[in-house]
């Protein structure tokens, strides 16, 4: 289901967005609408890539580090 919207731009981007929606065989509608979907599902890609870091960092990493029992052999070349 679509819905209408009402926008307020300037009449010379209008213009060119006409122009733009002409070479490539479309509607401005059509234009917009597409611009606002890659837009919303950028967002949508970053939201869950940031999720899963947060994620990673609480968890941790797991490094199989021991740490060395003495001074000397945490010197040991």
């Amino acid at each position: 289901m679509k819905a209408n919207i009402t926008l307020k731009i300037e009449k010379e981007l209008l213009r060119k967005a006409r122009v733009l929606a002409a070479e490539d065989g479309t509607s401005v509608s059509a234009l917009v609408a597409s611009q606002l979907d890659q837009v919303v599902h950028r967002r949508r890609m970053y939201e869950r890539a940031r999720r899963s870091a947060l994620a990673r960092l609480k968890t941790g990493y797991e490094l199989h580090w021991i740490p060395p029992s003495s001074r000397d052999q945490l010197y040991e070349r």
